[in-house]
């Protein structure tokens, strides 16, 4: 692959790179998409805007939302073959608009490394979690006491150092010998584990209650709270807006379906998303926990409920590896996004990238470690702002800016309703609902 193929005549050149396969980019992709939003996020935001309510209306915000900026993303990683910046600043250019459209890129790469950095130093809690839950510490009831893996001002920034550790050796491998090898082993065990813990919640907990919760139509619990809340997590799910589908789209190959290819990341993500909560409900009913803990659900309530199960210790420790993986998954495209950039526009070499933007991550990671509310204003601020502002401004930019043959292009075994219909959602209803999502989340926050 060269500049000439994708319609460079200047400026940075076109990754060389591809994926091996479809399935190699799938699970990429899907494992960019799946996250701890997956695991504990949307569980909890289920718990607390009316169950299936809220169920349905996610559903609908991931395939009238969610999905048609996913396309629109990596239709623009495909067109261009360069980083998230560069793809949007390039094809600006090539259709004679201003070359600040890069500006996209640029959030998207800030709001990586922010939460890059408070994303690690969770990891590092759930890996030893899972540690301790595999060395029955929670069934011998010394987390009461403390926590023998994860206590005093050391132990978590060891943990943290380790996972982000992990992340950067796999990132700094390259593309097939680091990030396509591990997702493709990673993900068909995630897959494994979250299918092998959701039978096993269903059958010895309270699976009857867990599944009435999720999908007993309860529309009279309909708001505009629910609406705004699902709008969210769709589009958070999805990994729309912090770069991942451009970047990962830049090594796609032409051959393969833009629109089939973002139905599958979407539906396997919701999926996940879904049998999470059937596997974490059936055990929070059981055991009368409270559905909307939140965070607090994972690393206080669940620990002390796997060990009054049989074999728990296993159970949870399973449960918290599971976590670990989706974790991994997400924060690898997290570090690759910014280090394609710098590679592309200073030249750096992989390594040297890696340990600058991970050295980095790991000082911010630090600071929000020992000083009070860092780590929450951080993640505030790249989920909260500049998330919404790069995924708004994305579909503004395919929508409005970028000629209807491009995409037509890019989109040619899409039939002629579907690309009509899409345009339409990328144009007008992908725009206003993030909009949406922004102004009515600095709102809430304000009045906090």
């Amino acid at each position: 692959m060269t500049a000439a193929t994708t319609n460079n005549t200047s400026g940075p050149q076109a990754t060389p790179a591809k994926w091996s396969s479809q399935f190699a980019f799938l699970m990429a992709a899907v494992g960019a998409a799946v996250g701890l939003g997956n695991l504990w996020r949307f569980p909890f935001q289920v718990g607390q805007n009316g169950g299936s309510a809220f169920v349905f209306i996610y559903l609908l915000c991931i395939v009238l939302i969610a999905t048609p900026i996913l396309i629109a993303e990596v239709s623009v990683g495909r067109r261009k073959r360069l980083s998230v910046v560069g793809s949007f600043r390039e094809l600006a250019k090539d259709v004679g608009a201003t070359p600040w459209w890069g500006v996209i890129g640029f959030v998207a790469i800030a709001a990586d490394l922010l939460v890059l950095s408070t994303y690690s130093a969770i990891a590092g809690q759930i890996m030893s979690f899972s540690a301790m839950s595999f060395m029955g510490v929670f069934a011998n009831g010394t987390a009461d006491a403390g926590l023998p893996l994860f206590s005093g001002p050391v132990l978590p920034a060891v943990w943290f150092s380790l996972f982000l550790g992990i992340t950067m050796i796999v990132v700094a491998a390259g593309l097939r010998a680091g990030v396509e090898r591990m997702v493709t082993i990673l993900m068909p065990l995630f897959f494994v584990l979250l299918a092998g813990l959701s039978v096993y919640a269903l059958t010895s907990g309270a699976a009857e209650e867990a599944l009435a919760y999720l999908f007993a139509p309860r529309f009279s619990e309909l708001s505009g709270q629910v609406f705004l809340a699902a709008m969210g997590q769709a589009f958070y799910s999805v990994a729309v807006g912090a770069g991942a589908m451009v970047t990962y789209g830049a090594y796609l190959d032409r051959k393969e379906s833009i629109a089939a290819n973002a139905g599958l990341i979407a539906g396997a993500d919701t999926i996940v998303a879904i049998v999470a909560g059937l596997m974490i409900f059936p055990i929070v009913f059981a055991f009368g926990l409270n559905p909307g803990a939140g965070m607090g659900l994972i690393f206080e309530a669940l620990p002390k409920t796997f060990a009054g199960m049989p074999a728990g210790s296993v159970i949870g420790g399973l449960f918290f590896f599971l976590a670990f993986i989706a974790a991994l998954t997400s924060s690898i495209a997290m570090l690759l996004i910014p280090a394609v950039f710098f590679e592309e526009w200073l030249g750096w070499s992989r390594l040297k990238t890696v340990l600058l933007l991970g050295g980095g991550a790991w000082l911010l990671g630090m600071v929000g470690l020992n000083v009070d509310h860092m780590a929450e204003a951080i993640d505030f601020l790249a989920g909260n702002v500049f998330l919404p502002v790069a995924g708004g401004l994305g579909a503004v930019f395919v929508g409005w800016v970028v000629p209807r043959a491009i995409m037509r292009d890019e989109l040619s075994d899409a039939s002629d309703g579907v690309f009509r219909l899409w345009r339409f959602l990328v144009r007008w209803l992908c725009p206003a609902a993030v909009g949406a999502i922004l102004v009515f989340g600095l709102i809430a926050s304000a009045g906090q």
